[in-house]
């Protein structure tokens, strides 16, 4: 036997072969072809490791031993793809017809399963196969094989074979070692016949071969005799040259050991890959050539060819690469002397030396210095390559870590899917930035951190990247005030990915570059307040994100216009006290009339409401000619306002003085007109206090809420919101509270755009697919009127913005007489979608004034949350 011999060794894992199996489910992950002597079995991945059945109840484990001596082989690719070879005169084929047809069957056990009636996966193949020459020669990866026919002068060696007759002896040469059929197969050998053939088989590195030059190739022979039958194969160790460019395979054109003169004739010369024949315009496609001289038959591939595989490998924490491609020869001589023809064919597995591949580190074409980013690709890696995390200056993080800090880590493959690189964009910070002459450079010091799988084996690169600005326009903030709102311009110049925007205590986006923030929203607060204005402040900082440094301080104060007492004809007066920057710990809701008792119908953290008669609460009055004078002031309690100053200095001290004057003798004209009544009594129109509020509740049970400390609320990835609107201070059974229309706004200004609705006409909106759910009320020890209480739950996965608020409509409906319009009742939910988006959310009450008379005074009122961030 003589055959060319690959250097790298076979791969243990577990097949096996029937010739008869149970009916199985089929699968397209498995393919079987006819490929001449060769039947050639791709598997996908799905098969890492397997095992069979061989005749439906006996599980074969095909040892790299069993391997040899039966005709198989195997081999994977690095993404896990397995090729699976049998040659046609396997152990465990079924031949019919004398060879020409020969059925294979083989059955394939998921990893995992070991008991013989899970079900397996069946291939069958049934390969025609005609043209067997007179000697047949096969060279696989981990065994040489090599068949005979019994010469037309060896009839009686034919009719002994026939009539059962049975090899009892085997002869090697040039060692002349004689054994006996057992002790040979106990070696590793195999020997089978047909009443036509013999077939011997062996592994490569027996004890019984050895090496011979031919033709300057080393090539390992096997000699072997048996009933007068002579066979050889040979095996080359060092026929290969590798140029960085192009792999250079030699093949001997005379093998001598197989030949005993040089009368011989070569009629055919194939190439292929993995035992595939290719055709002219598949090798031209490829760049394969094949070129046969008086010596040697010469192929050429060139690296990175079609056919191979990439591999990376890594020595002393450098980056290298081989590239693997198991080529194939087949060749028909035939003899002129003896009139014989002999078919040899090789399955020659290549892999180059490692080739270093030191990875770059580039900033894309496409990158503006003044967009203030680093843009950095790292590559060029295969496919087995993974980045696992990156070392800065001051931290280290992993990919996904990156990710959620906005540095964008992406991975980037390929137009052909051999090859990937991996892009990250890295926003400048100012301990890295050093300024001279007006230019101001930027500089990232980065070490990668790599590993190669499936081996495991880390790898690091480290890079050190400049970026270079000239002229850099420092940015600005403006500002100027109307009667009601603050308004602040912000110039990003050529830095606006670099900065955030701090408006008082609050973190804006960049999305806008004018910002509109309202007097009572002011997040600042007030500088001094009198009975017709306030006078505010609003501070605005641009920050670095990275170490919180000020780069730009901006302040704007402004007196506005406001009626913060109201007198009313029934003997009523209101006022508004608002926090003022002077008095910092102040609590609005600890403020108090004259009369300690008397605090405020509203407060929050920022103002107090009162609303009290002019005949309470400590209101004096005197007359001043023709004007009756109400007077009370708003201030701490006594025992609070000393307790404040024993820990703060005296300007936390408050006091807002209110009045009211009514002209004494003064005429009104008032007309009414009479209506005849029925017998039937009827209720007269009044007015009264209604207040309603919306809360997010902690679970779907609403027995306990956020409280005003716990914001901001964290809010995971498919956690439901759960809402209630209840209408407070009324215990009138036949009031009804409606939601009438919910939605959600980028800012707090409810009528702002855009705007994505939530529930419409009381109903849930049909073109959301995220639909809201309404919820029952029942009577509980909390909740003594279900009509007064409305919940339901928000999944905020259809507005996908930084932040959103969240407004509602409410209907006040009398019960008793049914209405149309929103008063017809709440729609029920016909499906109900469990899907949310996560989010952090900081719900506050209404803030203005405006919103507190709404409230108190109509039938159409409404509620809001505060803002919504996404994570």
């Amino acid at each position: 036997i003589i055959c060319q011999m690959p250097y790298r060794l076979f791969c243990l894992l577990m097949a096996a072969v029937g010739i008869q199996a149970q009916q199985t489910p089929s699968i397209n992950d498995l393919n079987a072809e006819c490929l001449g002597n060769v039947i050639r079995l791709s598997v996908a991945p799905l098969f890492e490791e397997v095992d069979a059945v061989f005749n439906d109840t006996q599980i074969i484990n095909l040892t790299p031993g069993l391997a040899t001596q039966c005709g198989f082989s195997f081999k994977f690719d690095p993404m896990g793809n397995a090729m699976f070879f049998a040659s046609l005169q396997n152990c465990f084929s079924q031949n019919m017809v004398t060879l020409s047809t020969v059925v294979l069957v083989m059955q394939f056990r998921l990893p995992g399963n070991h008991m013989t009636e899970d079900p397996v996966y069946r291939v069958g193949k049934t390969c025609s196969y005609t043209p067997w020459t007179s000697r047949e020669i096969l060279c696989d990866r981990n065994y040489m094989e090599a068949s005979d026919a019994f010469k037309e002068a060896s009839g009686q060696i034919e009719q002994a074979v026939a009539s059962g007759y049975k090899m009892t002896a085997v002869v090697f040469s040039p060692s002349k070692k004689v054994m006996n059929v057992d002790e040979v197969q106990r070696k590793g050998y195999a020997i089978a016949n047909t009443p036509t053939r013999l077939v011997l088989r062996s592994p490569h590195n027996a004890e019984e071969t050895y090496l011979q030059n031919v033709a300057g190739v080393p090539m390992r022979v096997c000699k072997m005799f048996c009933y007068d039958v002579h066979l050889a194969s040979c095996f080359t160790a060092g026929a290969v040259a590798f140029t960085p460019e192009v792999i250079t395979w030699y093949m001997p054109k005379h093998i001598d050991p197989l030949f005993s003169s040089d009368a011989f004739t070569m009629l055919e010369v194939y190439m292929g890959i993995d035992a595939k024949r290719l055709d002219t315009e598949e090798m031209a496609a490829r760049n394969y050539s094949v070129l046969v001289t008086e010596a040697h038959i010469i192929v050429e591939i060139p690296v990175g060819a079609v056919g191979g595989y990439f591999k990376s490998h890594i020595q002393d924490d450098q980056y290298f690469v081989t590239y693997t491609i198991e080529p194939m020869l087949e060749l028909l001589w035939i003899e002129e002397v003896a009139h014989e023809d002999t078919r040899y064919k090789v399955l020659f597995p290549i892999t180059t030396p490692p080739m270093a591949r030191p990875p770059q580190v580039h900033t894309p074409l496409d990158t503006v210095p003044e967009q203030a980013v680093f843009v950095l690709e790292l590559g060029t890696f295969n496919l087995d390559v993974e980045l696992l995390n990156i070392t800065f200056p001051t931290m280290v993080l992993t990919v996904a870590e990156c990710n959620a800090r906005g540095f964008n880590v992406q991975e980037q493959r390929s137009l052909d899917n051999t090859l990937k690189t991996f892009r990250m964009e890295v926003p400048f910070s100012d301990p890295l930035k050093r300024v001279e002459q007006g230019v101001t450079t930027f500089t990232l010091q980065l070490l990668y951190g790599l590993v190669v799988f499936p081996e495991y084996a880390p790898f690091s690169h480290s890079a050190v990247v400049d970026a270079v600005l000239l002229d850099i326009v420092p940015p600005s903030v403006t500002g100027n005030c109307d009667q009601e709102n603050f308004h602040i311009t912000v110039d990003y110049s050529n830095q606006e990915p670099f900065f955030v925007v701090l408006v008082g205590k609050r973190l804006l986006n960049h999305e806008l570059p004018v910002y509109n923030i309202g007097l009572m929203n002011s997040p600042t607060g007030s500088q001094s307040v009198h009975s017709s204005s306030v006078r505010s402040r609003l501070d605005v900082a641009l920050l670095n994100p990275y170490n919180n440094m000020t780069i730009k301080y901006f302040s704007l104060a402004c007196s506005f216009l406001k009626t913060l007492t109201e007198c009313f004809s029934n003997g009523t007066m209101t006022a508004l006290a608002v926090k003022v920057e002077s008095a910092p710990n102040l609590n609005p809701g600890q403020l108090t009339l004259s009369d300690p008792a008397c605090g405020p119908t509203y407060s929050d953290d920022r103002f107090a409401y009162f609303h009290f008669t002019v005949n309470s609460c400590g209101t004096t009055r005197k007359f001043i000619n023709n004007v009756m004078l109400y007077e009370n002031e708003i201030s701490l309690p006594d025992e609070l306002e000393v307790k404040l100053n024993a820990t703060t200095s005296s300007e936390d001290e408050y006091q807002l003085k209110v009045s009211c004057y009514y002209v004494v003798n003064i005429t009104r004209t008032l007309a009414f007109l009479t209506r005849p009544r029925d017998n039937e009594p009827f209720a007269e129109t009044g007015t009264g206090r209604l207040m309603v509020r919306m809360r997010l509740a902690q679970d779907a049970s609403y027995n306990t809420f956020y409280q005003e400390e716990d914001y901001p609320v964290v809010k995971y990835l498919k956690q439901p919101l759960h809402f209630e609107v209840e209408l407070t201070r009324s215990s009138d059974p036949k009031v009804v509270l409606m939601l009438d229309h919910c939605w959600a706004t980028l800012n707090e200004d409810r009528d702002s755009r855009p705007r994505w609705n939530l529930i419409i006409n009381g109903c849930e909106n049909p073109e959301d697919p995220y639909r809201v759910v309404f919820h029952p009320v029942v009577a509980d020890a909390r909740v003594h009127f279900p009509p007064h209480v409305k919940r339901f739950e928000v999944h905020m996965f259809s507005f996908a913005e930084d932040a959103v608020f969240v407004h509602c409509d409410v209907v006040i409906c009398d019960a008793s007489s049914p209405a149309g319009g929103p008063c017809s009742g709440q729609c029920v939910n016909q499906d109900n979608p469990k899907r949310g988006r996560s989010c952090f959310m900081l719900f506050r009450p209404c803030r203005t004034i405006t919103e507190l008379m709404d409230l108190f005074e109509e039938h159409h009122l409404y509620v809001s949350s505060g803002y919504i961030l996404w994570v």
